[in-house]
């Protein structure tokens, strides 16, 4: 599945270029509601970045300064309901997103905080034009999380595998938005947002340079740009039928471990952390399959984005999940060196390596990890 938002812990990397202040002036009108703060949340690398502006008379300011145009998300706070009884919050009537760049932007709500009107920012106008186009595939990723949401409290497990496909089917139709947006529009200011959002993390450089190429030389220019591309060479490095780079990294008791040490075998290099949610329930599905196959000429060499101080964390969540396997980690979170070579913008991740060291499949999970290595030594 591909599923970002139900299964995998992301990086986002965003650093560089010079300050454009900025200045989003809100106002509310017909909403009975009582707002106290408008906070506006945002991400700079791996960090959650939040601002806020104290609401007055159904008005409200915030300022402040970003490298380069970004997608902010703005939140209603609304007074209590009762004393220590806060509203709940609802997607549909408290949060909105704005893509704001350089200078003044008036952003007005009407009815509820979230059905906004934006004026003064040429970059949201080009987002709705997108958001339009995705409108359908959007409608059809809502009811599908409702229906998803309701199996799960169901504890439905038949049903929620059954809509797996649906959601990468969906996934796909998305893609092929963004991908025909930016073919339509390289000089639109949002095609470069288009171009990324194609790209996903788990990029096809075959299929993402083009767009990429095409895009104007001032959207070459910006940060995100530039990582991008540097993204794109990393994905030529490790694409399926490549060798893999090597490495070394010292496993948890402080021996260094290479990769060209496992050469001779079928090895699944694993990108993982204690602390991510998906990569601990995809656990019992990787130890399956090694204890499957271990006696038949497969491995597994687990590569850990743990924090520095969390050496303790990674070592028990090993033995918590019985994960009896050759570990590495230099304890660098997302800047693990390994990690950053493959260019590992989300876990879980893995490689899949033949015993000559050549890349034959990639994040490969569950039922999909056990059919390939099925094939493998059938």
């Amino acid at each position: 599945m591909k599923r970002l938002f139900w299964l995998l812990c992301l990086f986002v990397g965003f650093e560089g270029m010079a300050q454009q202040p900025f200045v989003i002036k809100g106002e509310m009108k017909n909403i009975k509601d009582t707002f106290t703060y408008i906070y506006m949340n945002y991400r700079v690398g791996s960090d959650y970045k939040m601002d806020s502006a104290l609401v007055k008379d159904g008005k409200y300011e915030l300022k402040g300064s970003f490298e380069e145009a970004q997608l902010v998300r703005l939140r209603a706070a609304y007074i209590d309901i009762a004393p220590g009884k806060k509203r709940a919050i609802s997607f549909k009537r408290d949060i909105s997103s704005v893509f704001i760049g350089s200078g003044t932007v008036k952003v007005t709500s009407t009815d509820s905080f979230a059905n906004i009107s934006v004026k003064g920012s040429a970059i949201h106008d080009a987002y709705l034009d997108l958001q339009s186009k995705l409108k359908v595939v959007n409608d059809k990723q809502e009811a599908l999380s409702k229906e998803y949401t309701a199996l799960r409290m169901k504890k439905d497990e038949a049903g929620m595998k059954a809509l797996e496909a649906k959601f990468d089917e969906l996934d796909a139709e998305g893609k092929k938005v963004y991908k025909a947006y930016a073919l339509e529009n390289p000089k639109s200011p949002i095609a470069l947002y288009a171009v990324g959002q194609f790209a996903g993390w788990d990029i096809n450089a075959d299929e993402v340079e083009p767009l990429f190429n095409a895009l104007p030389a001032t959207a070459k220019a910006q940060t995100s740009a530039k990582e991008l591309h540097e993204k794109i060479e990393i994905a030529k490095k490790t694409g399926i039928g490549k060798f893999a780079m090597d490495f070394t990294q010292n496993d948890t008791l402080g021996n260094p471990v290479s990769l060209s040490s496992f050469k001779g075998k079928y090895l699944l290099v694993d990108f993982w952390a204690s602390w991510c949610g998906p990569c601990r329930a995809e656990n019992p599905n990787v130890v399956k399959a090694f204890n499957q196959y271990k006696d038949k000429g497969f491995t597994i060499l687990g590569v850990s984005l743990d924090q520095p101080t969390a050496k303790d964390k990674w070592i028990k969540a090993i033995h918590d999940d019985q994960l009896t396997w050759t570990h590495v980690s230099d304890l660098q979170y997302w800047k693990n060196a390994v990690a950053v070579q493959y260019g590992i913008q989300a876990i879980p991740q893995n490689l899949l390596i033949d015993r000559e060291g050549k890349i034959i499949g990639k994040n490969l999970r569950g039922e999909d990890l056990a059919q390939k290595l099925e094939e493998l030594f059938k």
